[in-house]
């Protein structure tokens, strides 16, 4: 319930809202301070988070080794602030807290954002080289289209010229009739301009078969080609067609992305408002709870002083007892050895000096769990940590105290009376602004030390102030009661007018 936060030397500007912040200065360990000064230093983490100014961007990531491990630290750290602040205010303790949420989770939301855009710029690249892959495999089978439709033209032309060629051939070749029966001439000069013209002729239409051929050959070649390039184009098609598919999921990642960004850019913003217009109001808040804190740790103090003050007088009165009634059993004796001796004078009798016996080990109380089950604890008990880097420290010294634990604990978790007691404070008061239902239980003095248990925002308390309790007894159960922000069990253990961390007692 109660803490302190102080800060370091010197000041900066706040980037964002222009005021007055404590820099960042490395700070020596402070010594624990005496309980009179405790009572100075309760106030929570508030100082620290909730009246930062321009706490917008200066709260860093959580420091881990993977994600899940920051989630973690980040939300741990988040419940540390939520809780230091519940007895000030629950609506500031959540802003504070969400505070530190989207301020955390923002680098990662932005660090997504450049991903989800880089995966935009690599499908958008893969479209546009689909693209440029596909019209040049275009172009290629134009090319090849038209060769093959000019190659079937020059191959018809051939072939036309083939058949004027034998035509010619036949209408100019005919042997004369002298030489039908010989050679098919009449005559030697006759003879002769026939097989010349025979031979151009068939010069000619081997020439014009052999480029034939060749056509042949380079259409079929073609064709082949212009088979393959189709294929190709189909396939390219296809890439495309899923390249744009994952173009498309790119970009809407890429917008759910910039949405998050900027929905947490924007509520950080508006947080960050809402805790600078709600300052003063809390620095009020803030005194006052100090105050009253003050009060209920001088009130447990005074308590336990005089269950001490009662316990040492009733053993020093037992002592005194034990010493008389040894002193005259010994008188008794002294007499009886001494009957007859008329000059014995029994001496006086002189009480010895009590000296108070040293204090005992606290485990002589024998706590045990409050909870009948392993509860987690969302935030512990500490001393002197350091105010969380980014947020503004307006007690001086650069750490904070919390003096309970927090448990997890879902509303309407039984809580047990961890040894006997008697319940000094139960139920609704004023005595603890914030607590909602308390519950504080005197253990009384073993040992000389003295233990009282405390209890906060309880959803009900079934033991009434005077009562006696006995260990392992239902006293209450867990609640959001009070300035609460949700189900948790807020548990403390004072020792000798101290907070004492509870786990070393557990």
């Amino acid at each position: 319930m109660f803490s302190k936060s102080s800060g370091g030397i010197g000041s900066v500007k706040s980037p964002r809202l222009g005021q007055i912040m404590p820099a960042a200065q490395p700070a020596a360990q402070p010594q624990s301070p005496p309980r009179g000064r405790v009572l100075t230093r309760r106030l929570t983490v508030a100082v620290a988070a909730v009246l930062a100014v321009g706490l917008l961007g200066l709260v860093p990531p959580a420091q881990a080794n993977d994600l899940n491990d920051q989630a973690a630290a980040l939300e741990q750290q988040a419940h540390e602030v939520q809780s230091s602040l519940e007895f000030v205010d629950s609506g500031i303790a959540k802003s504070a807290a969400d505070l530190v949420m989207y301020q955390g989770q923002l680098p990662g939301a932005q660090a997504a954002l450049v991903d989800a855009q880089n995966r935009v710029s690599v499908a958008t690249g893969e479209v546009n080289a689909l693209a440029g892959r596909i019209a040049l495999a275009q172009q290629s089978k134009d090319k090849i289209t038209a060769q093959i439709a000019t190659d079937a033209k020059q191959s018809t032309e051939t072939k036309a010229l083939i058949g004027q060629i034998a035509a010619q051939s036949y209408k100019a070749g005919g042997l004369p009739v002298n030489l039908r029966l010989i050679l098919g001439a009449d005559s030697t000069s006759d003879l002769a301009n026939s097989i010349d013209l025979a031979e151009q002729a068939l010069r000619s239409q081997t020439a014009a078969l052999e480029k034939l051929t060749a056509q042949k050959a380079t259409n079929q070649n073609a064709e082949a080609r212009l088979v393959a390039v189709e294929a190709e184009i189909k396939d390219l098609k296809k890439q495309a067609d899923a390249a744009l598919v994952a173009e498309q999921v790119a970009r809407d990642a890429a917008a759910v992305q910039k949405a998050a960004v900027d929905k947490l850019i924007s509520d950080s913003a508006a947080l960050n408002a809402k805790l600078e217009a709600e300052k003063p109001r809390i620095q009020k808040q803030l005194k006052a709870v100090q105050v009253q804190q003050d009060s209920v740790a001088a009130q447990i103090a005074e308590i336990q002083r005089k269950e001490r003050e009662a316990a040492a007088a009733a053993a020093k009165a037992e002592a005194e007892r034990a010493a008389r009634a040894q002193a005259a059993a010994q008188a008794a004796a002294d007499a009886a050895a001494n009957a007859g001796n008329s000059g014995y004078v029994p001496p006086a009798y002189v009480p010895p000096a009590y000296v108070p016996p040293a204090l005992g080990n606290v485990s002589g109380f024998g706590l045990q769990h409050p909870f009948a089950a392993n509860v987690p604890i969302t935030s512990p008990f500490v001393r002197n940590r350091p105010v969380p880097t980014g947020t503004a420290d307006f007690n001086g010294t650069g750490f904070y105290d919390h003096t309970g634990i927090d448990f997890g604990a879902p509303c309407g978790t039984p809580i047990y009376a961890p040894a006997d007691g008697t319940v000094t404070l139960a139920g609704q008061t004023n005595a603890v602004s914030g607590g909602g239902n308390v519950l504080w239980i005197s253990h009384g003095v073993v040992q000389g030390n003295a233990l009282m248990t405390v209890y906060y925002h309880n959803s009900s308390v079934l033991v009434s102030a005077g009562q006696n309790v006995k260990r392992g007894q239902l006293v209450a159960y867990s609640g959001s009661t009070g300035n609460s922000t949700g189900c948790h069990a807020h548990f403390e253990t004072w020792l000798n007018g101290t907070p004492v961390d509870p786990m070393g007692l557990l």
